[in-house]
């Protein structure tokens, strides 16, 4: 590296990023946190239409305030869009049109119409494009997809109990789209066969589900997804010639079990086996702390706008085929 493009580079990250929230309610509170505990950035600007929430946000952190998102578009470098998944086109479009780098929570947009729209705009306005699929920043996750080069077979429960939050969607957008994304990272391939069956218990939507996929290649994922259980639960298994893989997402820890020494006598093999609990983090700081880098031009997106449409497009396939299968309980 030349000497003029190590003093950009470190002046990069030096310098404060201007940053704005869109969207004040549970999750968008805690992205504002976030920023304002970060010292390489300056939170400029809350975004909201609930006029009370957002001014003693803005009071507690300093910063200015708006009802109205549009005025923040020619006063911040970066934008982080926390709204209901209805509103993620309008909202974003201005921004990706801006060139403004643009933090979407996931999914993507309402539909993969509206998706495609917008990969199509940060391309166009070469804004960089981060997709909030959570997921991908939990270590134990990360150090899987480090580890494992040909998944034979997957199998994923992620159960929450009922909140009233984003029951404006159905389990699959709210929560198995998080698998769905893991999934799709780990197996490089569509799948070529896809089973689901749901169940409308609480909502007017699917609030439990189950899908199975098939890939080309023979790799095979089990997921179901339920917002209706008594108790938080989040697992992820894999399985393949390296070994067994078993995740627990909420507590950030790996099982990893592979096989022992060659046998002798024509016996099997012992199993060999390591528990690994990686250092607690908050896979949200990790998420923005990127998300940050990004804006800087420091990193990629390591959720690109093309990897959260294909999700979507993988969630509404499973939508389409499970609304001749729901059943209301």
């Amino acid at each position: 590296m030349q000497f003029e493009e190590r003093v950009e580079a470190q002046q990069l990250m030096t310098k404060k990023t201007k940053v704005g929230v869109v969207g004040v309610g549970y999750l968008g509170q805690i992205h504002a946190k976030i920023y304002h505990q970060m010292d390489n950035v300056e939170l400029v600007m809350l975004a909201d239409t609930n006029l009370e929430t957002v001014t003693a946000l803005g009071e507690q952190y300093g910063c200015a305030v708006t009802t109205n998102y549009l005025e923040m578009i020619d006063k911040v470098d970066a934008v982080s869009i926390v709204v209901p998944t209805s509103l993620h086109y309008d909202v974003a479009q201005p921004f990706l049109e801006a060139g403004i780098a643009t933090l979407m929570e996931k999914p993507i947009a309402a539909t993969v119409d509206e998706a495609r729209k917008l990969v199509d705009l940060a391309a166009q306005n070469e804004a960089p494009f981060l997709i909030g699929h959570l997921e991908r920043y939990n270590p134990a996750m990360r150090e899987v997809v480090n580890q494992v080069a040909e998944p034979k077979y997957i199998e994923v429960h992620r159960l929450g109990t009922f909140v009233e939050r984003a029951t404006d969607v159905d389990v699959i957008t709210d929560l198995m789209i998080h698998d769905l994304d893991l999934v799709l990272s780990l197996v490089d391939e569509e799948p070529c066969d896809v089973q689901a069956i749901g169940a409308s218990v609480i909502t007017e939507h699917v609030d439990l589900a189950n899908v199975r996929l098939t890939f080309p290649g023979g790799a095979v994922a089990n997921i179901t997804a339920s917002r209706v259980s008594n108790k938080r639960f989040r697992r992820f298994r894999v399985f393949g010639p390296e070994g067994y893989y078993g995740i627990n997402l909420m507590d950030q820890e790996l099982d990893i079990v592979t096989k022992g020494e060659t046998p002798v006598e024509g016996r099997f093999p012992g199993l060999e086996v390591d528990h690994v609990k990686f250092e607690t983090e908050q896979p949200l700081q990790v998420e923005l702390a990127h998300f940050v880098e990004v804006a800087q031009g420091l990193a990629m997106p390591m959720v690109t706008g093309l990897q959260g449409l294909r999700a979507l497009q993988l969630a509404e396939q499973i939508q389409s085929i499970m609304r001749d299968s729901v059943s209301n309980v």
